[in-house]
């Protein structure tokens, strides 16, 4: 017999408590049961974004979130300003490109986190720039941008910021009004720990303002649209949603409020220090040399040399049932990454670094069986992990 375990950056394992949710028989998605959901679904997603500003509900991935904050802010040929440190800042460029904008890519080593500074001195130099665009965690590396120093920076020019935090709100702090995001970007599949399929925006009244002055078209992903429908008594979606995802949503969003949003970050910090530390006594090179730019999210591993990295990701999957990440982009086959995003615990965490010990052991690399593992309870323990 052979268990399964998804340690991957997204979609990451759902509780039992929020399938039995996806699970519950369909409604009609203009019903009264379906829409006092919905309703309470925003809320607490505005709660969950520590917003007040307009939320809205799209059934997509959470790159269908990127696509809609581009489409609805800008005009074409407006000038953005696209941070690049990994391959969805490179998905923001090719967004931006294909709908016409004028980009300016201020471009980062993939491993490296931004430096707000250079946003600032971008600013200056291009006064006409319309917009920022930025991750909070970058899944294909694992760095964590400093958003809240990017937020000070960027509500002093005309531009509105644009952030995908699509893996990183919920695992890490991000206060969406405090620090001034005028647009930020989420998804169903990853801390909130629900079924993929659901992305979600907030909308500023800044970002509003540009969106009554864009021009680019656009109809399944018109923010205009789903505004019009919001507003409705009930509140409702312009196009039929993904309703049993949002259903479990809504159980998934209590549990996170019930567990106690700093005790999620928690956790999140703990299992990500447990994984790193557990692959450095391994031997392992993280991608992200700096610790302080290192997110909770993912770790990001270099495949060291003498192992063959898609062999190595293989082997964890099938014959020991964990299912990791392999590079994207111009990392492929040279990184491998862990994910320990949403509802991830200490033996979930144990059994992903065992088996890779397994599969490194197989490949020939040199360590002693159970030293990653060992580290893994260290870690824990220091922590107080199990100390509720």
């Amino acid at each position: 017999m052979k268990k399964s375990y998804i340690m991957t950056p997204g979609p990451v394992p759902i509780s039992n408590e929020v399938l039995i949710e996806h699970g519950r028989p369909l409604m009609h998605h203009r019903s009264p049961e379906f829409s006092k959901i919905f309703a309470e679904v925003t809320d607490k997603l505005k709660k969950f974004m520590q917003t007040t500003n307009d939320v809205f509900i799209l059934t997509s991935s959470g790159t269908g979130a990127m696509e809609a904050a581009v489409t609805n802010t800008f005009s074409k040929g407006d000038k953005v300003l696209v941070v690049n440190a990994g391959n969805f800042g490179e998905r923001f460029k090719k967004i931006s490109t294909t709908f016409g904008l004028n980009v300016i890519s201020l471009d980062y080593e993939w491993g490296q986190s931004a430096i707000p500074s250079d946003i600032k001195k971008a600013l200056d130099e291009n006064p006409d720039i319309k917009g920022v665009m930025i991750q909070q965690s970058e899944t294909s590396t694992g760095i964590l941008n400093n958003i809240e120093s990017v937020g000070k920076i960027v509500k002093n020019y005309p531009a509105i910021l644009i952030v995908d935090a699509i893996s990183g709100i919920g695992a890490s702090e991000i206060k969406v009004d405090e620090w001034g995001l005028d647009i930020v970007c989420g998804g169903s599949q990853k801390a909130i720990s629900a079924p993929t399929g659901i992305a979600f925006i907030s909308v500023s009244r800044k970002a509003w303002e540009m969106i009554e002055k864009s021009d680019i078209p656009k109809f399944y992903f018109s923010l205009n649209a789903a505004k019009k429908y919001a507003d409705k008594n009930p509140p409702q979606t312009p196009w039929t949603p993904g309703i049993s995802i949002i259903v479990a949503m809504n159980k998934a969003l209590d549990m996170f409020f019930e567990e106690g949003r700093e005790k999620v970050y928690e956790r999140h910090r703990v299992n990500a220090l447990a994984v790193q530390k557990a692959c450095e006594k391994l031997c392992l090179e993280m991608l992200v040399s700096d610790t302080a730019s290192r997110g909770v999210s993912v770790t990001s591993i270099k495949v060291p040399e003498g192992i063959d990295g898609k062999l190595l990701t293989k082997t964890m999957r099938i014959k020991y049932g964990v299912t990791v990440a392999g590079g994207q982009g111009k990392l492929q086959g040279l990184i491998f990454r862990i994910g320990h995003l949403g509802y991830v615990g200490i033996f979930d965490v144990l059994v992903a670094i065992a088996a890779l010990e397994f599969a490194l052991k197989e490949q020939g690399w040199k360590f002693e069986l159970g030293t990653g593992t060992t580290e893994v309870q260290k870690i824990f323990f220091e922590n107080n992990y199990m100390s509720e």
